[in-house]
């Protein structure tokens, strides 16, 4: 019976023996010490993290120097860092977080928050086939994102499948990888795998193969003599599978890991024609019940310094719906930062037309926060991809043809792609473009079909400035 006093005596002594002295003055006389914020869900992690009990966190700096000081002096364990952004990811206990807030250089604590992926091809009512019909890019070719890589953060890829491969046999993912966690969840890697190795077979398989074909399938017809593409039939795939165990640690790695990789993803000395840069990235995933954005988040800091390089990064807004009393939008997706964008979900109610519906699903930002709103609309209702009818994502498809090798799926999921694909049609287009320049084609040429919300200033709380106009946003390109 006297143990349990010793023990939880010894830990309080084990815990003392990690506190750095406090800063002073010269004089000797303690400062004041300034605490660093920590995420919304760090703070109610912390509230249920029992005695001793450890768990992940990103230590911000002011730069990597000051992360890695305040990681060793609270006697936290490093798993690993984010170098570019000043971030340290370590485990410790509550006490070892509460004082690592509080050293000098600390900016903030971030938690490893969950995630989960937001779950015919319409490039009629975007113009995307009237755009590579009609209009070529700076090469002289046929606008198709020829000379441009997509990076796809998902479940994986089927590198095999018909539908992403070339002419010649050779697939159209020129750099498969996978985001590979230790046991805890704290250490992340990413490993690149040879093209020939299928990434999306785990218990979320099949969404990152079918979000793969609606960015860049190629033109394949049926059986039933219909005929298919996805958005940009010409541009290469880089795939970063980030399995079915989503956490925020391992997205961000693999959003790090093209922000080191960007300018050659299959490795120096690999042509450019062979393996172009990656010019966007698509996200379809984020927490359930969309959030508050976070400035402050490894995310953010990663995506705005995508953006500063030339990279722009696309956000399923989300499916959880709503009616503007609330925001339910993906945080990532609401940062106001040129080229950062949220797509929600438009229903052409298999017309292929431009005045149909916005998807009930969508989630709507805050009817009187427009820093919340989605920036524009892209097809994600019943859109027919390539799939696996035996993977879980594939067998919920309401329509699978070719021995169930593709499949119907909706979501915002599937309208983030379509817009990830047109990004690459637009750097196509204008090499040079920034990625702000490239956002405001998109929003400022949207077609503003008419459902739901009142537009106001050039935007609507559902589904941001519109739907997609691809002829329209390259002509507008500079």
């Amino acid at each position: 019976m006297r143990r349990a006093p010793r023990l939880a005596a010894a830990a309080a002594l084990a815990v003392v023996a990690v506190i750095p002295a406090l800063p002073t003055t010269s004089a000797g006389a303690s400062l004041p010490l300034v605490k660093a914020n920590v995420s919304d869900f760090l703070a109610h992690e912390l509230t249920t993290l029992g005695l001793g009990e450890r768990t992940t966190v990103l230590v911000h700096g002011t730069d990597l120097a000051a992360a890695d000081r305040a990681v060793a002096a609270t006697g936290m364990t490093r798993a690993m860092s984010f170098d570019r952004i000043g971030v340290v990811v370590a485990r410790g206990t509550k006490t070892q977080i509460a004082l690592a807030r509080v050293q000098p250089g600390v900016t903030y604590v971030e938690g490893n928050q969950p995630i989960e992926f937001s779950q015919y091809t319409s490039n009629t009512a975007t113009r995307g086939t009237e755009a590579q019909q009609t209009m070529t890019g700076a090469d002289g070719t046929a606008l198709t994102g020829t000379g441009i890589s997509v990076g796809v953060i998902d479940s994986g890829v089927d590198p095999t499948h018909p539908y992403l491969t070339e002419a010649d046999g050779t697939s159209a993912v020129v750099s498969n990888n996978k985001t590979v966690c230790d046991p805890l969840e704290a250490f992340c890697q990413v490993v690149n795998l040879p093209n020939t190795v299928d990434t999306d077979t785990l218990s979320l398989g099949g969404h990152g193969t079918h979000v793969a074909g609606i960015v860049a399938g190629r033109p394949t017809e049926l059986s039933d003599g219909s005929t298919l593409h996805g958005a940009a039939p010409g541009a290469k795939l880089v795939s970063l599978s980030t399995g079915a165990g989503l956490v925020i640690i391992g997205a961000d790695t693999a959003l790090n890991w093209v922000l080191e990789n960007h300018e050659a993803p299959c490795g120096e000395g690999v042509p450019v024609a062979e393996c172009p840069p990656i010019k966007v990235t698509n996200n379809s995933y984020g927490p359930s019940g969309g959030g508050e954005f976070d400035p402050e988040s490894a995310t953010v800091k990663l995506q705005r310094a995508l953006a500063a390089e030339g990279v722009v990064t696309v956000w399923a807004a989300g499916n959880d719906g709503g009616d503007g009393s609330e925001s339910l939008t993906n945080p990532p997706g609401q940062d106001p930062t040129g080229g950062i964008l949220s797509v929600a979900s438009y229903n052409d109610l298999e017309t292929g037309t431009r005045d149909g519906e916005l998807s009930e699903f969508s989630s709507r930002g805050l009817a009187g926060d427009p820093s919340t709103w989605p920036d524009l609309s892209a097809p994600g209702d019943t859109i027919t991809s390539s799939c696996r009818i035996y993977l879980p994502i594939c067998s919920t498809g309401l329509d699978p043809v070719e021995a169930g090798d593709y499949n119907t799926i909706s979501g915002t999921s599937m309208a983030a792609p379509h817009i990830a694909g047109i990004v690459a049609q637009l750097f196509q287009k204008a090499p040079d473009a920034t990625p702000a320049q490239v956002e405001n084609a998109l929003t400022s040429t949207a077609y503003q079909y008419p459902f739901g919300a009142p537009y106001s200033g050039g935007s609507s709380f559902d589904k941001g400035h519109g739907l997609v106009d691809v002829v329209a946003a390259a002509n507008a390109l500079p």
